[in-house]
């Protein structure tokens, strides 16, 4: 019998379950079809007769007859269950555009039926209009347009939608997409299609205005203040735009009702908000307020609490009754979520071990606009750890980790030993800091224990520099190696090299620097918990620097005159644990051989003899930065220091008074001109002599103060705030300031050429060691202020973005001490931190002031900067 021409189950144009419905009421109504179409009775039973497969698929037929459910000698009713669960199973595989199926024949109880359909088509390839090349990529990754994916209505829909959202977040309101599919004919048998991705992203939509109606306690610039992220234009504003972008929006909504609960109007509301669009394309924000009335707190009062009386928790909650009533502030002093070592009862009780207490203050009463709160506490069991872990760590051994612990088996949960216990592991720098997350496990609050998980992700703690260039001359070549997870015990193992031994926490350093004129080789190690119980820091130095005096006939290094620094320290520091454990003392011991041979140069009045520097070293530090040391969004961090060397000048029986007055007498012989030249020689000899017998070995202490403040003003911006002062002194007015450890303020604040113990300070927007006298000045000030925002903070690579002010000095004696005489300076930068690399950067100062002897502002200069972080 031929195939007639009703199509009894049709349903390719509908989705699948309007298409069964259709396909039901098709079967009711077909009994009464015209007898020249198949004749077969509505609601009678059936025996499957034979079930063919036609259209265009690449399926076999048995396989669609098996999926199907169907087979020969079945008993369906039509219209009936079994046949609607057959057309949903073939539905249901998303692999088909069009699925008919027809009665063929009927012959008593014996029906034949035929699936007619066809495959979904293959997508071959995507085209993307509108957008950048470099988005392109991404769009398709994010929809997962890959080659071969089943291309359905669905997947249109989704793309269309997804792209539209995607840029309606970055304030595209308007952004239309369309999707169309163009079908191939070539030789494969799959239908296959080209996709056509359209996108009418439109202009940005910028807010006109935001208009307040109903607001008479709140004007409308503080309620627009109180939006963060909702602006209207306003040509000088740089970090915030006008952008409308929905989701913000939304959020800043509950913020305006929030500042409303800071101020007392506990029940104020937004009635309606609406968006009129301009004629320039612009939008306004139209925001209709009801404000309520201002409410007072009332008396506040503590159920449940047994662990501390109401007066202790009266002082956490610092809530008084008649205050203003401040939602806001009652949910912060409650539980501040934005401070995780906020003061507020939920830590008070949760630092002290109730990790399953809850606290919810309830109004139990609100006449006459006066808001009486019960707090009720349910306090639970105190909770101890049970067990400690640590996963994610496949590189730094457990003990390492272990050891900078703050909570241990057994003991009370405090969430402040939790968060202490993340920042030292941020410290370390062996790991992500972003990613350190402590995951509490089997919690039972009826037993009162749970089990902690720290979760880290391993990064790249050793450096390499590698660098090139031409400077001082000729060209300066760097090799530098880092090892800052360096396992000393396992360096004779040799499967302990991936590439090196690693794991134990300790620090290896080695440098080689050379050029024509200088040479510089050191090497240092640092072991960070000497012995292994406590937190002692051993670290050890060696450093040899050659420099060659530049021949001005030949324009090349005189090798036979040098100036050679052989140097070693050995110093130790420990944490302490008063008045907090943020505080350390270190201690060093330094000793430094100069050797000048025929190296005569402005610096030094005597060019051949040696000097010693056999220093002392004690500071005083306290560090509570938190987590990530490289991008810090708050807390501090000091030093003040104090290096001195023994005063010789006590115990040596020189007369430093006779050679000073003799000293100057001579250089009235060697300055003058009228003076023969043999006197003017055996002058400058002769103060070479006395010089070196002043600096045969160095007398002199040397204070120093550096401090940095962060904060986090708004959103993740983050202020740095910094001040540094350093001042070298004499015991002994009549030997003089020694003529190394001076202090040469300008720059970028690389010291790569210091030869002479001096100390390079970075100042930018002024060129390097500009700032200072020729032979370097004995105090110096400096005061920062720099403003930060990250770009990415990833594992890979964290690049953060920076504005900064700074101004500075330095000065010969105190006699010319002035703090506030400084040069000043502003500009922007960038950052760059990759575990391989260490920190890179530039910036773009712009000095204001005029170099010393000059008149005219220095103007704009540009700074690398290299393994400094500022």
């Amino acid at each position: 019998m031929e195939k007639q021409a009703n199509n009894l189950l049709n349903i390719t144009s509908l989705n699948t379950y309007y298409k069964l419905l259709f396909i039901l009421l098709i079967f009711t109504l077909s009994a009464n079809l015209s007898a020249q179409e198949v004749n077969y009775n509505s609601g009678t039973k059936y025996t499957i007769g034979e079930i063919k497969v036609a259209g265009n698929t690449n399926f076999g037929e048995s396989t669609i007859i098996s999926f199907s459910r169907l087979k020969k000698g079945d008993v369906i009713q039509i219209p009936g269950e079994k046949l609607s669960n057959a057309i949903k199973k073939l539905w249901g595989t998303n692999l088909f555009s069009s699925i008919d199926v027809y009665i063929i024949n009927v012959e008593g109880s014996t029906i034949d039926l035929e699936i007619e359909l066809y495959d979904l088509p293959e997508l071959n390839e995507v085209t993307i209009e509108g957008v950048k090349k470099g988005k392109k990529d991404e769009l398709i990754a994010d929809n997962k347009l890959n080659k071969g994916t089943k291309v359905t209505e669905n997947l249109i829909t989704t793309t269309e939608n997804y792209i539209e959202n995607k840029y309606k977040k970055n304030g595209f309101y308007n952004t239309k997409v369309t999707v169309t599919t163009k079908e191939i004919n070539d030789s494969i048998e799959k239908q296959r299609v080209n996709m056509l991705v359209y996108i009418d992203k439109g202009e940005k939509v910028k807010i006109k205005d935001i208009d307040f109606e109903g607001n008479e306690k709140l004007s409308d610039k503080k309620l627009r203040k109180a939006m963060k992220n909702t602006k209207r234009k306003n040509p000088i504003r740089i970090l915030k735009r006008s952008k409308y972008i929905e989701e913000n929006y939304k959020e800043d909504l509950v913020a305006v009702i929030d500042k409303y609960k800071e101020k007392g109007y506990r029940d104020a509301r937004i009635i309606s908000d609406t968006i009129v669009v301009n004629n320039d394309k612009s939008i306004s924000l139209k925001i209709n307020v009801e404000e309520g009335e201002k409410y007072t707190f009332g008396k506040i009062s503590f159920v449940g609490n047994t662990v501390y009386s109401d007066e202790q928790l009266s002082r956490v909650l610092r809530i008084d009754e008649g205050s203003t009533y401040n939602g806001v502030e009652l949910r912060k002093r409650i539980a501040d979520d934005s401070k995780p070592d906020a003061l507020d009862l939920t830590n008070l009780y949760q630092n002290n071990g109730y990790l399953f207490s809850t606290i919810n203050p309830v109004e139990i009463s609100a006449d006459g606009n006066v808001i009486d709160l019960e707090i009720r506490i349910s306090e639970g069991k105190p909770a101890y750890f049970n067990k400690i872990s640590v996963v994610g760590n496949d590189k730094t051994n457990d003990h390492v980790i272990y050891r900078e612990l703050r909570t241990r088996p057994g003991q009370l949960y405090s969430r402040s030993n939790v968060i202490r216990t993340i920042r030292e592991l941020g410290q370390l720098g062996f790991f992500d800091a972003q990613q350190i997350s402590p995951n509490l496990n089997n919690a039972n609050p009826n037993e009162g224990t749970l089990d902690m998980e720290y979760s880290v992700v391993e990064r790249g703690s050793s450096q390499i520099e590698l660098q090139g260039g031409y400077g001082g001359g000729g060209f300066i070549g760097t090799l530098g190696l880092s090892f800052n997870n360096f396992s000393l015990k396992n360096i004779f193992n040799k499967e302990a090299y991936t590439p090196i031994p690693m794991g134990d926490g300790q620090s290896l350093s080695l440098r080689l620097q050379a050029s024509r004129f200088f040479q510089t080789y050191s090497f240092s190690f640092s072991e960070p918990w000497l012995g292994g119980e406590e937190p002692i820091r051993l670290t050890t130095s060696i450093s040899h620097s050659r420099q060659f005096l530049f021949n001005p006939q030949t324009r090349n290094a005189d090798k036979s005159r040098r100036f050679n620094i052989t140097g070693i320290s050995v110093g130790i520091a420990k944490r302490l644990k008063v008045p907090d454990d943020y505080f350390q003392l270190s201690q060093a011991i330094g000793f430094q051989h100069y050797d000048l041979q025929n190296y005569n140069t402005g610096l030094f009045t005597f060019g051949d003899g040696t000097s010693n520097n056999l220093s002392y070293t004690v500071a005083l530090s306290r560090n509570n930065t938190f987590t990530d040391p490289i991008y810090p969004t708050g807390g501090s961090n000091f030093t003040a220091s104090a290096k001195f060397s023994l005063p010789y000048s006590v115990f040596n029986n020189v007369d430093y008074k006779a050679l000073n007055q003799e000293r100057e007498g001579l250089l009235d012989i060697r300055d003058d001109v009228n003076n023969s030249t043999i006197d003017r020689e055996n002058a400058a000899s002769r103060i070479g002599e006395i010089d070196q017998e002043r600096f045969k070995w160095l007398e002199f202490y040397k204070v120093k103060f550096t401090g940095d403040w962060y904060t986090n003003p708004v959103d993740k911006l983050v202020l740095r705030s910094a001040v540094e002062f350093g001042f070298l002194g004499a015991y002994n007015n009549d030997r003089g300031v020694i003529p190394f450890e001076r202090f040469f303020v300008g720059g970028d604040g690389l010291g790569n050429r210091t030869l002479d113990g001096r100390e390079v300070i970075q100042l930018r927007g002024y060129p390097n060691q500009s700032l200072s006298s020729q032979d370097g000045g004995t105090i110096y000030n400096k005061f920062s202020l720099e403003l930060r925002y990250p770009i990415t903070l990833g594992q890979q690579a964290k690049i953060y973005g920076l504005t900064f002010i700074e101004g500075g000095a330095s000065f010969n004696n105190f006699r010319d001490y002035n703090p506030f005489n400084i040069n000043r300076s502003a500009g922007f930068g960038l950052r760059i931190f990759m575990p391989a690399f260490g920190l890179l950067g530039i910036d773009f100062g712009h000095g204001f002031d005029p170099l010393p002897g000059q008149t005219q502002k220095n103007g704009w200069e540009t700074h690398f900067i290299i393994g400094q972080q500022f």
